[in-house]
């Protein structure tokens, strides 16, 4: 063996950097083990080799509520770099007759903006802000802040507060019946499942609708981090170095070391082999963990096969095209909205709530649906990712992984795919196609290329149907991201609370590997089921 550590953490995104730094602190002797060249996992940026010092970001970019997450006070992330930026009008909705749904970082201009489209929505949004926020903060915040209590448990806790009974009954609705029940307007009800839509729930399936109400009752808001993504992803990398640990970037693993019936170390493609003496964390999905990368006699057969029918979000592969430009894109909308000079993500194409039928339509068949896309320009917001008053912007578009039934198509097809997402960006703001100097696209084949632990480019790293979810995630035996290995821990995003960047399942392990260790550790929060319990009392 060549190096021994306390704990070896598969994967250096984000979820497995916050991980390693919590156990680096505590002062295990850790290493992280990175198949690519940089730490950061899908907080990932590149500079333009046209216009040098212009920054596109490629992957993860709208970061919700950052700032509010117990990681990134605890790790001081801003004293290793990181700052976070949340432009005032958060989201814009522009529709195709020149209107435009808002959503600001103020409540009341938001209800200001619902109010153009319907007087009763706009007081609708205003009861469920009142009203869902406790709920929020006493129930769902703690819920994805801690590991998952089991579903019997959960539901008697909950049963015993008023806050927890509210959450029950709008849970029991489907995404789609919440919006139609609450909501009149065709399109804010396309807006506010879009919304839904961009955390991959399906809309059809009952037991999400507390999703829109938590999204109409948080006060947080999307951010963005300066200097790009890839910032976020160094300042997490940096905190993991000054407590003293150890990332072993472009080391790919190749076999995760069983003896006894415990996980003991790694071997990686280059040919080297990492003790570890406590523990190995994986963030990478099922498949790769338990299928790929132990061998078949050390793990029991029905943990393959659990793992074998892991099943990924049909919804969630992007199709991006970014550009380089003279200017910022000048929608025509703000000859009336003057504010949607400067609006971070902007919505287009989506008018109507029928839409999403046609999206799923489309996705089942594995065609390319009439466009759905947001985006922003980043370089407006924070000119450390200009340079030569050049500006960078992007748009995404969910587009099947599949295409016409192969992933391979996207090869041919992603150029005239861009070039269509550009007339559209076009429609909406004129002029655009003359302030472009530099492009290029990036398909859901792409993001498999990259990042493999996204398998069908499910950027969530599992659906969340077919019992995914909480303690059944990502499926039952291992939802308190322990395995049936001693030794051998889930960090992922394939783990409760799941995909985006929020960095709770790397989070809430640790917070499952500092009990199981017995380490000490003043930011450990009371377990969620503690905290629930309390408002019964």
């Amino acid at each position: 063996m060549d190096d021994t550590y306390d704990a070896i953490i598969l994967g250096a995104g984000h979820n497995g950097l916050i991980l390693q730094a919590y156990l680096a602190r505590a002062g295990l002797a850790t290493l992280g083990v990175e198949r690519r060249s940089e730490a950061g996992g899908g907080l990932a940026a590149l500079e333009d080799p046209l216009a040098p010092g212009l920054i596109h970001n490629t992957h993860a970019f709208f970061l919700r509520a950052i700032t509010g997450m117990p990681w990134y006070r605890d790790l001081d992330l801003e004293g290793h770099g990181a700052r976070m930026i949340e432009p005032e009008l958060n989201v814009a909705m522009l529709t195709r007759d020149g209107g435009a749904l808002e959503w600001w970082t103020d409540i009341d201009r938001t209800v200001a903006s619902f109010a153009e489209f319907s007087a009763r929505d706009a007081r609708t949004l205003r009861r469920w802000f009142d009203e869902f926020g406790p709920v929020v903060e006493r129930i769902l915040i703690p819920e994805a802040t801690s590991p998952p209590i089991p579903p019997d448990k959960r539901r008697a806790l909950l049963e015993r507060s008023p806050e927890g009974r509210r959450l029950l009954e709008v849970s029991a609705l489907s995404p789609l019946e919440f919006v139609h029940r609450e909501f009149e307007s065709p399109v804010i009800q396309a807006g506010l499942l879009f919304f839904n839509g961009l955390r991959e729930v399906d809309l059809r399936i009952r037991g999400f609708g507390h999703h829109i109400a938590f999204l109409l009752a948080n006060p947080s808001k999307a951010q963005m981090s300066a200097g790009g993504s890839a910032a976020l992803g160094r300042a997490l990398a940096a905190a993991v170095t000054a407590a003293g640990g150890r990332i072993a970037a472009g080391a790919e693993a190749t076999r995760i070391l069983v003896e006894g019936g415990r996980a003991v170390g790694v071997e990686t493609a280059d040919g080297r082999s990492y003790r570890a003496r406590l523990l190995v964390a994986s963030s990478l999905n099922p498949q790769q963990t338990f299928l790929d990368l132990i061998d078949a006699e050390a793990l029991p057969g029905t943990w393959r096969d659990k793992a074998a029918a892991f099943r990924y979000n049909l919804l969630a592969p992007l199709f991006a095209l970014n550009l380089t430009l003279e200017a910022p894109p000048a929608y025509a909308a703000a000859a009336r909205y003057p504010e949607l000079a400067r609006p971070f993500m902007t919505i287009l194409g989506l008018d109507h709530i029928d839409r999403f039928d046609e999206i799923v339509r489309h996705h089942e068949a594995g065609t390319v649906p009439p466009t759905v896309m947001w985006g922003t320009c980043p370089t407006q917001f924070d000119a450390s990712q200009s340079a030569g008053g050049k500006h960078a912007a992007f748009m995404w578009e969910k587009l099947p992984y599949a295409l016409h039934g192969d992933p391979a198509n996207w090869d041919a097809a992603r150029d005239a795919h861009g070039a269509a997402m550009l007339d559209l960006w076009e429609d909406y703001a004129p002029g655009l196609r003359d302030s472009v100097v530099g492009s290029f696209t990036r398909s859901p084949l792409d993001i498999v290329r990259d990042f493999p632990n996204m398998a069908e480019a499910d950027l969530l790293v599992g659906a969340f149907t077919d019992g995914q979810i909480g303690y059944r995630r990502p499926f039952e035996g291992a939802g308190d991201y322990r395995t049936c290995i001693e030794g051998l821990y889930l960090c992922g995003s394939s783990s409760h609370p799941g995909g985006n960047i929020t960095g709770l399942p790397g989070y809430n392990a640790a917070q499952t590997i500092f009990r199981d260790l017995g380490l000490a550790g003043d930011w450990l929060p009371a377990p969620a089921a503690v905290r629930i319990a309390e408002l019964a009392a």
